[in-house]
């Protein structure tokens, strides 16, 4: 039996680092906007949620198609947990199977990246999966090496062990592990079978600052031109090219 899927897109009306940010205006249209229009453009979810603390976000709903749940207020500070947010949703919709948290801010997640993912978690039958940039680098973590050897010769970064970093562009649970670990231990975001998914090189853009509003605008806007590679003509003189 195939199994209901919900997407939830969870969208605060507060903010510390940038006000409003997710009424907040990228190419013309608010941030919001494009996490909805990539889980409309998966076509993997039975419905798609705004999941807010202010009504103001159902005005949005109803502009792009989309369902809104309106949370209780004491899920709207800044102190409030994911877990938490997700716990009171699966309780208010018990009769989804699988929830995919599709984060607003992440402005640059397409909707056929979003549709590769949910299919890999169906198809492997994970539990919990976060998505993550990958990258080799060397890491320290409280100064002491990560996956690196002071002892040795500094080692080429693409022979380094990749690290993976927290994206959250994409969070996805399977209602009966996530409601199980949540009612033992009050926490339950990685519950389970769990994966980390690495994410394409673009789409780890997540707006929580000016600086990350701006570089987002850059990389939708530069989608639509042509990028021809060029060198310095210096390697004409020595026949490289």
């Amino acid at each position: 039996m195939k199994p209901k899927i919900y997407a939830m897109i969870p969208a605060r009306i507060g903010s510390q680092r940038l006000k409003f940010k997710n009424l907040a205006l990228l190419n013309n249209k608010p941030i919001i906007y494009y996490a909805i229009n990539a889980a409309k453009q998966s076509k993997c979810f039975d419905k798609i949620f705004i999941n807010s603390d202010d009504k103001i976000f159902s005005n949005i709903s109803k502009r792009y198609g989309v369902n809104f749940y309106l949370r209780p207020k004491k899920l709207g500070s800044s102190n409030t947990r994911s877990d938490d947010v997700v716990n009171d949703f699966i309780k208010k919709f018990p009769d989804l199977d699988i929830l995919v948290w599709v984060n607003s801010i992440a402005p640059l997640q397409s909707g056929n990246e979003i549709k590769k993912i949910v299919n890999f978690y169906v198809k492997k039958k994970i539990d919990s999966l976060i998505t993550v940039e990958e990258k080799n680098i060397h890491c320290n973590y409280n100064n002491k090496p990560l996956n690196y050897n002071i002892k040795s010769k500094f080692a080429k970064t693409q022979d380094l062990k990749k690290i993976q970093i927290f994206v959250y562009s994409i969070m996805m649970w399977r209602k009966e592990k996530f409601t199980k670990a949540y009612k033992k231990r009050k926490s339950a975001i990685l519950s389970g079978k769990t994966f980390f998914y690495p994410l394409e090189n673009s789409n780890p853009i997540i707006v929580k600052t000016l600086d990350d509003l701006k570089l987002a605008e850059y990389f939708i806007k530069s989608k639509s031109k042509k990028f021809l590679l060029k060198y310095d003509k210096v390697l004409k003189y020595k026949n490289f090219i």
